[in-house]
């Protein structure tokens, strides 16, 4: 078997794209998105008809609402091709707005019920704010289930999972990243200061009985996504999932229940001024979040400017 192959035996794989035709070649579970892939899709001759259409069926309701359809419809053609779940992110603008992400939440869900697709799958994305939590949590209780994304410290995991979320996404890459410029040094394996992160996540989940799913995300390398192996689930791009499927080398689980329950981590128990303490004081994570919540508000700003223009 292949590295692919052999990484599902142990994790479910998620395609992290907005490229039909890539979601298709590698047969994942689950696929995510976030405005950013969206925004590099509808550059694309074969995915403009996408937008095109919802600008011209909703022109009168805003560029708002034409965006939420357009997150849908692209979900919904993603549904067409696989098996699992979908997500799709809320406007990261709403990241601090607990009532309005809520709102925006059960918006997105209703249209895709509207159009024939029930809740259960979709996962609706948030980023992993105080305020997103919160949200996440009166989301749950409606029913309607969370992916936590740009989450790069344990007291947001641990804030996720207490608020009941179904999953949570923690950037391996971009914790490489941060890592990587303040040290001026290169990691690999096991020594990858996000692939750590992400280990010590699940180990807390599994020893404390949480029965939030982690899903590694972000990757830059195929070392980083091997070292996860027994994951819950990994998203990964197609340009990975690629040297995945054409490498050969074993792949042997490194993750698991059993080796987190040996584990020395400590419980911690959060509210809000913990919370925000413990984040501030890890500065690549409030350096990281700030950053990814910037560069997906400019996303949005942009695909609106796509929009304006039609």
């Amino acid at each position: 078997m292949n590295q692919l192959e052999q990484l599902k035996q142990y994790t479910t794989i998620v395609a992290d794209t907005g490229d039909f035709q890539s979601i298709e070649a590698y047969s994942p579970q689950d696929a995510t998105t976030n405005p950013s892939l969206i925004l590099k899709a509808v550059q694309k001759d074969e995915y403009r008809p996408l937008m095109e259409q919802a600008a011209r069926d909703f022109k009168a309701h805003g560029a708002a609402h034409i965006i939420d359809q357009l997150l849908v419809a692209f979900g919904r053609r993603i549904l067409n091709i696989i098996p699992g779940r979908v997500s799709t992110e809320v406007d990261a603008r709403l990241s601090f707005d607990t009532e309005a992400t809520v709102a925006k939440g059960r918006e997105l869900i209703a249209l895709y019920e509207a159009a024939g697709v029930p809740r259960e799958r979709v996962l609706i994305k948030i980023a992993s704010t105080w305020e997103g939590i919160r949200a996440a949590e009166a989301l749950q209780k409606d029913g309607i289930r969370c992916n936590m994304t740009l989450l790069f410290a344990l007291p947001q995991a641990v804030a996720c999972a207490d608020a009941g979320a179904q999953l949570i996404s923690p950037f391996v890459g971009r914790i490489y990243d941060w890592h990587k410029k303040a040290s001026g040094q290169e990691y690999h394996g096991a020594d990858d200061p996000g692939v750590q992160s992400v280990q010590r996540i699940y180990n807390y989940y599994r020893k404390f009985g949480h029965d939030t799913e982690v899903m590694g995300a972000s990757f830059r390398n195929t070392s980083q996504i091997i070292e996860l192996a027994g994951c819950d689930l990994l998203t990964i791009s197609p340009e990975l999932l690629q040297k995945l499927a054409d490498g050969t080398a074993q792949v042997t689980r490194k993750l698991s229940p059993q080796s987190a329950r040996h584990s020395d981590l400590q419980k911690l128990e959060l509210d809000e001024k913990t919370f925000r303490f413990m984040l501030n004081e890890d500065a690549m994570a409030t350096e990281k979040l700030a950053e990814g919540i910037r560069q997906f508000c400019a996303d949005a700003v942009k695909l609106e400017g796509m929009i304006a223009a039609l």
